[in-house]
């Protein structure tokens, strides 16, 4: 046997092309109203508020006007795209194509900027009006005081994580405001973190509260308690909650309460520009959305260390 074998060794390389671990497609685009729209701007929605009926306490008494409290909400469009190249002269020094690699990467990409513009929307300025020229805040009141939106960070616990009590403050916050939480369907948003914080709480993990017919753990994640469907999600960032410390801003809200506009949706084009040398492949997504609160009642931000 020659001891000039070693010149002859090979090298394998796959053959297999595998994305990296990333978020696949769009978790909260489900658990909001969705609408198309064309324009600068639309308005998917013309609002009536409560009245109050009147006593008659005489007889043949004149008629008195009441006048519905009226408002109509805004979305505005977002532009979003994603460039991907395939160069001619690389393909010849591969052994796999990655074009279809590329286009899953972008489709999961533009999903990916659909739910960051959602969890935006949750506590942005949304705007109103005849022609959204008034800006609604979400402001900073804890649900404690009248008309607040945000639980705070030290319910059921001093500077604490995702638990039942903030589950409890929430649901009853929604409730006292006549959201309809017995036929709206109720979601959160929160990270991993804030799920097993929850894993934690006797009452989630009880076998009470999981029947077979309705679990609310689904291979060690909780998916549904007090009515609440959980979505998890690792890209709501984090804020100054009110105790003046850095916490994850987990949303709750009723579907009525959320909304998703599309102007255009994600779809991919493979194009070749042969405006550029070696005549390359080009993957192209591009999109067109926007979202905002429908009404500020049915949001809540649930403050989580």
């Amino acid at each position: 046997m020659s001891i000039q074998l070693v010149n002859q060794y090979v090298i394998q390389y796959s053959t297999n092309i595998e994305l990296l671990s990333q978020q696949q497609g769009s978790r909260l685009a489900m658990a909001v109203r969705t609408g198309n729209h064309q324009g600068k701007q639309a308005s998917p929605v013309d609002q009536f508020g409560a009245l109050n009926a009147q006593r008659v306490t005489g007889r043949l008494e004149p008629k008195s006007r009441t006048d519905a409290p009226a408002d109509r909400r805004w979305v505005f469009p977002a532009d979003y795209d994603l460039s991907q190249y395939v160069d001619s002269f690389d393909k010849l020094r591969l052994f796999t194509d990655p074009g279809s690699a590329q286009v899953e990467s972008g489709t999961n990409a533009m999903a990916r900027a659909k739910d960051d513009e959602i969890i935006a929307a949750f506590f942005a300025d949304a705007k109103t009006g005849e022609s959204g020229g008034t800006t609604v805040t979400f402001g900073t009141t804890v649900t404690t005081s009248a008309g607040g939106r945000n639980v705070s960070v030290n319910t059921g616990g001093t500077a604490s994580g995702l638990n039942v009590a903030k589950l409890r403050e929430g649901k009853k916050t929604l409730g006292k405001a006549e959201v309809n939480i017995e036929t709206d369907p109720l979601y959160m948003a929160a990270g991993m973190t804030q799920l097993d914080n929850l894993l934690g709480e006797a009452q989630v993990t009880s076998a009470d509260f999981n029947q077979p017919d309705r679990p609310v753990l689904q291979e060690g994640i909780i998916t549904r308690f007090l009515g609440i469907n959980f979505v998890r999600s690792e890209r709501l960032g984090t804020g100054t909650d009110d105790a003046s410390g850095t916490s994850t801003p987990c949303a709750l809200w009723a579907k009525s309460g959320m909304y998703l506009g599309t102007w255009n949706e994600s779809s991919p084009s493979m194009n070749q520009r042969r405006d550029l040398r070696g005549e390359p492949w080009e993957v192209y997504h591009m999109m067109t959305l926007g979202a905002t609160r429908l009404e500020e009642v049915k949001v809540l931000r649930v403050w989580c260390r």
